[in-house]
This record gives C-alpha cells, structure tokens and sequence, in this order.
C-alpha cells in the first residue's frame, strides 16, 4: 500500500501496514517491528509537506485509534487518531471548547501536536501548549502516560521519536463566542500598526498579497455575544468561493501564464471587503483549504517581524518572481515544550506558499535565508533544508532531546530519513 500525503509531494510503499485499535496493539506492533528489525512509523492524515512521517518499514494507520475516551469540566482525553475537525464537534455537543487552534482540522490529534501546529495567539498558544496528559507507547514496548517533567516537555511536540502517541488529554474551557473581523488593509500601515494590531487583538492573522501592497487582516477576539454567524450567502462567496474556487482558478491560470499573476493578485486585492461576524470558537478559528500547495513557515522572535516582513516583499519584489499564494502572518506567546517553534520566546510565524504544480524552491531558500538570519526555527512538518547542526544553534533544550531520545530508543526504532536529518 503506497502512502501519499495531502500536497503529493512524499510518498512511501511500507513493507507493512497495521491499523492498530488499542494502545495494547500499538505496543504489539513495536514490538514486532523491533523484532524483524523494521522502524515503526505512525502516519495520520498526510498534512505534513516533509517526510516527518514516513517509513519504509512498519506504517501504522490511526483510523482506528479515534474518539473522545474521558471528559470533565475542564480537560478530555481523546484518542491520537481522531482529527480535529471531529473533536471540535464532540467538544461543542457537550459545551466544551480547545481556547486555540489552527486553521486545518483534517490533522489528526497525534499528528498536529507532534509537528507543532500552532494557530495565532496574543496569549494563548498551539495545541501542544494546551496538553496536559500524553500516554505513548515507547521503543521497548510499553504504554506509559506522563503529566510533567523531561519527558512530558519533550515529547509533547516530538516528531513520533520518542514514542508513538495513543492519546492525548487536553485542557479545555466552556464553550465560548469569537468575533471575527475581515479587512482589507495597506502592507505599508501593518508595518506601522503591527505592535497595536498584536498587542489589541486576542488572536490576529494576515495574508499578503504579493506584488500588490494589500493585506487581508482578520482580527478574532472574545465575545459575550449574542451570536451573528456570517450570512450563509457572504460565507460561501467568501470562505468557498473566493478563497477556493476563484482562489484555485486564479492559481492555474498563474501557471499556465505567469505573468499575469501580478495582475490577478491585483484584482484579487480590489475583490476583498470588510465582514464581521460572531460565532462558536472552532467555526471562526479554522478555515476550508481545497486548493493544493506547498509551504514552508519559519518561527521567529516577535521583534523581528517587522524587518523580516520588509526583507521579504523586497526580496520577491526584487527577484522577479510571480507568487500567487499569500504569505501568512501569526504570532504565539512563548512555549514551554522542547522542539516547539515557539520554546522560550515570543515568536512570529512568516508562512510561505506555491500552488503545487508550480513549485519554486528558489524562493523558499531566498526567504529561508532571511529567516535564517534572524534565528527562525523551521515548521517541523513544512518544507525547509535545515539539519541539526542548525537546530542546535536555535533551540535551547535541542541537547537535552538528544539526550532523552538515545535513552529512550538507542536502537532508533522510531527513526526515518527525515529525523536523520534534523536530530543527531
């Protein structure tokens, strides 16, 4: 069986697949893999751009391990294989809430923790940071669950090295109303603006769109309501339509001619429009992505954004390129997990995109540089060309993971061609 992620850009054949339904059986599998001599790999829903998640030896499918197992007031433990989208509506049939997420819910549980997905937030950070419990299955084969020290702040964003997550408990919160505002604003007055738009907003995100000097700004902040959900007419113009239909038409007439594409950003600027609405958490947080991309996102200190933004448009402006995709913008506050993005600092994310058919790797290693220069940390499960010699410079406890992973599985049971790269 040939896996295949989202963007077609990783493939593998496995010399074997299980569908494992229970932690026991998730230990079963390592154990037979370590056995026959087969690194054990577990692949959720293929939305990572690298290799992260690929083996030739023994691939486990989660679509078993799925489902809320436990709840209370204040926190729900769920099995690693169960993708978002699902736990967001079994979290809002029983009045609960995640306070943070990003904006792709086919990821599974395992699969957007391990990689660091992140979101925007002033205050609130990505989802490993709202992990309270973690039970996995380690190199030797057996299930342990862990709440605090080394281990928990190691693996709660870790790669699938240390162990293969069988479920995850987050924190959540009641139930609760966001206020969401789109609009249209100039590249120049965010540069001018950018300490009060993340300072004034609980949750901001921005796209630029290139060769042209606008930005789509979206500002989501608590409400006490009453609801205002968008009118369904507006949300299918905005959220199907534009962003995906004529976003998706836009980008393949890009390819087919190139230079044209400064052009149809330039209309595409013009069709943006100020909307406002008020809605459940998770309906405002995430958004539908169709058309298909590659990306690359880079990590950086806040204080940095802004020269790392200027450096940017002046880059692809003086390079020539023809970008079609926006470049988006988010902020976190700092992270305590070991291999998270935003570990130790307030951080900024710059994400970068091309339209699948079109690849460029050109400007993603010009931008690389840029964030590069700047202390970036590399998204784990986008494309970037960085190995652990770098990673070491840039993450404080990058030695004490090392450490923690060779004590754990010396054997590198859970290793793959991409963690060789990145890890010691």
């Amino acid at each position: 069986m040939r896996f295949v992620n989202w963007a077609g850009n990783q493939a593998v054949v496995p010399a074997e697949v299980r569908t494992p339904a229970s932690a026991g059986e998730v230990a079963q599998a390592v154990r037979d893999g370590a056995k026959a001599g087969r690194q054990v790999r577990m692949a959720g829903t293929g939305h990572s751009f690298t290799g992260v998640a690929l083996t030739g030896g023994l691939l486990l499918r989660p679509n078993a391990l799925t489902g809320i197992l436990a709840y209370g007031n204040d926190w729900v433990r769920v099995a690693a294989g169960t993708p978002l989208h699902v736990l967001n509506q079994e979290l809002d049939r029983r009045g609960l809430a995640l306070a943070n997420m990003g904006d792709v819910t086919a990821q599974t549980v395992a699969g957007a923790i391990q990689t660091g997905t992140h979101g925007t937030g002033r205050e609130i950070g990505g989802l490993a940071d709202q992990v309270i419990e973690l039970e996995l299955v380690l190199a030797d084969g057996t299930i342990t669950s862990v709440r605090d020290g080394d281990l928990f702040d190691a693996a709660r964003v870790g790669l699938g090295a240390l162990g293969v997550l069988t479920s995850v408990t987050f924190r959540v919160e009641p139930s609760f109303l966001l206020r969401s505002r789109r609009e249209p604003m100039s590249f120049r007055a965010i540069l001018t603006d950018l300490d009060a738009l993340t300072g004034e907003n609980e949750h901001l995100d921005f796209f630029w769109l290139p060769h042209t000097d606008t930005c789509l700004v979206k500002r989501n902040n608590r409400s006490p309501g009453p609801a205002a959900p968008p009118n369904p007419v507006r949300h299918w113009v905005d959220n199907v339509f534009l962003e995906n239909t004529l976003f998706g038409l836009a980008c393949a007439a890009g390819a087919r001619f190139p230079g044209a594409i400064p052009w149809i950003n330039g209309v595409s600027a013009r069709l943006l429009s100020p909307s406002e609405s008020v809605d459940t958490s998770y309906k405002i947080f995430t958004s539908v992505r169709e058309v298909r991309f590659l990306e690359m996102e880079y990590a950086i200190p806040r204080e940095h954004l802004g020269q790392a933004l200027r450096e940017t448009r002046d880059l692809v402006e003086r390079m020539g390129w023809r970008i079609s995709f926006p470049i988006e913008v988010r902020v976190t506050p700092p992270s305590g997990a070991w291999l998270s993005t935003a570990y130790g600092r307030d951080s900024a994310y710059i994400a970068c995109h091309v339209y699948r058919a079109t690849p460029n790797p050109e400007y993603f290693a010009a931008v690389e540089e840029i964030m590069t220069r700047l202390g970036g940390r590399p998204h784990w499960g986008k494309l970037h060309t960085r190995d652990a010699d770098y990673l070491a410079t840039v993450y404080p406890r990058f030695a004490d993971f090392a450490k923690l992973r060779d004590e754990l599985d010396p054997e590198r049971i859970f290793g793959n061609a991409y963690l060789a790269g990145v890890l010691p």
